[in-house]
Parts: structure tokens; C-alpha cells; sequence
């Protein structure tokens, strides 16, 4: 295994909320200087998947020369240290993507090196939204919300984003790629986006990827959503 992405998940409360929001601009030297770190972003999230952000919640998104240099950064790195000392939460899910096309930030930060199987599988889907697109994307996400309540098969789904409205993710989290694929080809207002998005050019750049998650530590909203995942499955 030579690339290895991982994400990170955290949440805060009280004064500290203040604190991470301010690390979005000021943990940036610092990671900058993360050995083997070949690609990172730092993520606020949304209450759900909405215009309404959650200033309590926060991710990292990193892609990794090695799981030597990822294991390095979680265990010795300061700024990694501090996330952890303030947080009530930290939940990491460590990847190996399985396939990737598109750009983010005008690369494709991911490369495949695994092969799907029939265990649990993680999406990250990104896009950066054509201005005059913004209301027919925002019109369709309530309906494409309501359709993923009890979803066989989904164990997690975030929205995550660099910048409100217009640089927008999604990342979820399956018992199988047969249960992502049942909801994102069957289910019709799912459907109908996927087309939409293809025929009236949404996006002006956009990445889809899948991920086979090999390890995860920690909690997210009390548990860990990777074990459940296995338990399901």
C-alpha cells in the first residue's frame, strides 16, 4: 500500500468552537509542514446536508505519502495534539481508494490502489457549484435529504465544505457497495440529480470517489460508525 487517505472528524463545544474556527486559517502552517502529507483539506460541516453550518463540527481530509508518515502525524504531530486535547469528539477513518475521477483544487488528490470487495465502502463526493446553478443544486438537496432517511445499508452521511454554498462534499459511509448502488441509481430524486447535474453542467469541477476503509479509531456521535458498518454487514 502506497497511498493512504484518511479523514478526520471533530467536534467542540463552548469556547472552543471559537478556538477551531480560527484554526481553519491558523493550522495551516503547521500542517503545510506534516512529512508525507501530499494533500489536505481542512472542512467545516453543515447541520446535515444544508445551508445551515454547524460551528461545532470540523474535519481533515488527508492523503498520505505512506501509513507510515499517517500513523507518525496521528501519534507525534502538535497539531494533531491540539485538535485532540480540545475536542469532545475525534472519529478517523483510514482508506485506500478503489477508484477516483475529477479534481479538487484542479488535481485528483486519490489514487486507486485496492480493489472493491463485498465489505463496507466510503464515498466522498465533491463539487465546486456553478454560480448561476447555486438555486437548482440548493432546490434539489431537501428532497435528495428526505430520500436518505432509513437507507438500507447507509451507516453515515455528512456534508462537509472549504466554503459555504459553492465548494460543497458529501461523505458517506456503506455496509456495501450494493447498498450505495441501490440508492444512488434506483432511488428516483437521486437519480434525477445525477442527471441534471450531467445534462446542465452544475459544476465547474466536481470528483466522485470511492474508498475501502481499512482501520478507524475514536467516536462520532457515540460510536464508531466503521465497526458498526462491520457489524451490519
Amino acid at each position: 500500500m502506497d497511498s493512504l487517505t484518511s479523514l478526520t472528524l471533530m467536534r467542540f463545544s463552548g469556547a472552543m468552537r471559537a478556538w477551531m474556527m480560527a484554526q481553519m486559517a491558523f493550522a495551516r502552517p503547521a500542517l503545510r509542514r506534516i512529512p508525507g502529507l501530499r494533500f489536505w483539506k481542512l472542512l467545516g460541516m453543515g447541520d446535515g446536508f444544508s445551508l445551515r453550518p454547524d460551528f461545532g463540527a470540523y474535519g481533515l481530509l488527508a492523503v498520505w505519502v505512506s501509513p507510515e508518515h499517517a500513523d507518525a502525524f496521528f501519534a507525534q504531530a502538535q497539531v494533531m495534539r491540539r485538535f485532540r486535547s480540545r475536542a469532545d469528539e475525534v472519529w478517523t477513518v483510514r482508506m485506500v481508494a478503489t477508484q477516483s475521477r475529477g479534481a479538487w483544487s484542479g488535481v485528483n488528490p486519490f489514487q486507486p490502489t485496492a480493489a472493491p470487495d463485498e465489505g463496507p465502502l466510503c464515498v466522498l463526493t465533491r463539487a465546486t457549484i456553478r454560480w448561476r446553478r447555486l438555486v437548482a443544486f440548493w432546490s434539489r438537496v431537501p428532497d435528495t435529504n428526505r430520500s436518505l432517511v432509513d437507507t438500507p445499508g447507509l451507516v453515515l452521511s455528512i456534508g462537509i465544505g472549504e466554503a459555504p454554498v459553492v465548494r460543497q462534499a458529501t461523505f458517506s459511509l456503506w455496509r456495501s457497495e450494493a447498498d450505495m448502488r441501490a440508492f444512488a441509481y434506483r432511488t428516483p430524486v437521486h437519480a434525477e440529480v445525477i442527471r441534471r447535474t450531467r445534462d446542465e453542467a452544475w459544476y465547474a469541477e466536481d470528483l466522485f470517489a470511492r474508498f475501502k476503509p481499512i482501520s478507524s479509531e475514536g467516536t462520532w456521535r457515540g460510536d464508531d460508525p466503521l465497526a458498526r458498518a462491520r457489524s451490519a454487514g
